[in-house]
């Protein structure tokens, strides 16, 4: 009886695959974690309440955003599924259902976060600098929730039919203007009036609309063909693509939602503690976002699998992506528990913080790895439609089990930044654990989008 020998990575040919779709959209998820790096470093020179006020408005933004970016996904496995199936003039149809949607649920969402930003960031935080530079910050990011469900929209099309490398070209784009921007308007520099860290936020906004208007010339010139601009959606075309997109949205919205509250369960322990954890929140996004990236290759791989009819074929992508992200965020990874001290004087000089932030830094480098598997197979189940059950699974181990267990160890007990850091490390690993056994199972093979 010969024995089947494991191999760390999949063999060439369908590493290649993965490759070729998913180092793209790594590219752009990478460039995204850098563009925060960047923003922190910039915000981080002027000073504490600077960095903890933007920390804290940046997540109640990405409360606001997330109700729209579940629309990325539902486009993506519309698109690829479409395209599997050989359907190629409707390739289109869901980008145009998912751009209508993102331009009805945005106007509201701009407008309450605009009026009520000084009462959002109050509810955040004691500190009146904080509250003050947060509340303008957000008021300048609010503006652009629609330009961001667009880009999601359009970002789901070109990574639903393979051509991941239009996404990762715009991305970088954006982000260039998006660093030129923020750094004049935070420091008065070519020109541009100084307006601090409020400055960064504007310098967001205006890149995010920049993006919107290159996508969309992009797409005009190309997908006509798959028929973008070509029809409106009609009422069941609007009712399919919430019910693929609601729930991600959904749990986009209560994940963003509880990493805001996580801040505050910071908050709580020190300013000193918010400070550095939004750096070290930034950090670890240079891990996971990559790793998303690997999942949304995934998500259209998937995808496209089941649409061919082919659901061992679409198994074995989910588990062959998963191995090529553990080794990658383990090698990412490793300059964070190697030399966290490095690392982290990029972003501050205070001896205090660099102290605070040192074993949490060492943390996440490690747990990255764990998280792989978590991070690869929401999006892949996400592929296949299975939403709610990925909704569930997240919204009940961060709600039910990590938040209060972060309150009890963090605050109330005193074991500061370190235990909080420490118990989010094992309740992703306990997700990564929930979503390998529900991949096994394969009942996501029967669902039909």
């Amino acid at each position: 009886m010969s024995k089947r020998r494991f191999h760390l990575l999949p063999s060439p040919e369908r590493f290649k695959n993965i490759t070729l779709l998913g180092l793209p959209i790594m590219g752009g998820m990478l460039s995204q974690s850098l563009l925060n790096l960047v923003d922190a470093a910039m915000v981080g020179s002027l000073g504490e309440a600077a960095l903890a006020g933007v920390g804290l408005a940046g997540y109640a933004n990405f409360m606001a955003i997330a109700l729209v970016m579940g629309l990325g996904v539902g486009v993506q496995a519309t698109v690829a599924r479409r395209r599997g199936e050989g359907r190629h003039q409707q390739i289109a149809a869901p980008l145009n259902h998912g751009l209508f949607l993102a331009a009805l649920l945005s106007l509201p969402l701009m407008l309450l976060c605009w009026f009520n930003a000084t009462n959002i960031i109050s509810l955040l935080s004691q500190d009146a600098e904080v509250i003050d530079i947060g509340s303008e910050y957000l008021r300048w990011r609010a503006l652009a929730i629609i330009a961001v469900g667009c880009n999601f929209a359009y970002r789901g099309y070109w990574n639903g039919i393979r051509q991941t490398s239009r996404y990762l070209q715009i991305l970088v784009a954006m982000h260039v203007f998006n660093i030129i921007i923020s750094y004049g308007l935070i420091f008065g520099h070519f020109g541009l009036p100084a307006m601090g860290a409020a400055g960064s936020g504007l310098g967001t906004s205006i890149a995010m609309f920049m993006g919107t208007a290159m996508y969309f010339l992009l797409t005009w010139r190309t997908g006509r063909k798959h028929g973008f601009m070509r029809s409106l959606p009609s009422l069941v075309d609007i009712r399919f693509m919430l019910r693929l997109s609601l729930p991600n949205s959904m749990q986009q919205f209560f994940f963003a939602t509880g990493v805001t509250v996580l801040f505050w369960i910071v908050g709580q322990i020190g300013t000193s503690e918010l400070a550095i954890a939004h750096i070290l929140v930034n950090l670890a996004l240079l891990l996971i976002l990559p790793g998303v990236g690997l999942g949304m290759a995934a998500t259209t791989l998937v995808s496209h699998s089941l649409g061919e009819k082919n659901p061992q074929e679409a198994y074995r992508w989910g588990w062959d992506v998963v191995r090529v992200a553990v080794v990658t965020l383990f090698l990412m990874g490793l300059p964070f528990w190697l030399a966290p001290q490095l690392v982290l004087q990029v972003f501050t000089q205070d001896p205090h913080l660099l102290a605070l932030g040192e074993w949490p830094l060492r943390i996440t480098g490690l747990g990255m790895t764990l998280d792989a598997t978590a991070l690869v197979l929401t999006q892949a189940l996400l592929g296949a439609g299975a939403s709610r059950t990925v909704m569930s699974v997240n919204l009940g181990s961060q709600w039910l089990i990590f938040l209060p267990c972060a309150y009890l160890a963090g605050p109330v007990l005193g074991g500061g930044l370190l235990a909080v850091w420490l118990l989010q490390t094992l309740y992703r690993t306990m997700a990564s654990v929930i979503f390998a056994i529900m991949w096994r199972r394969k009942h996501w093979t029967d669902i039909q989008i």
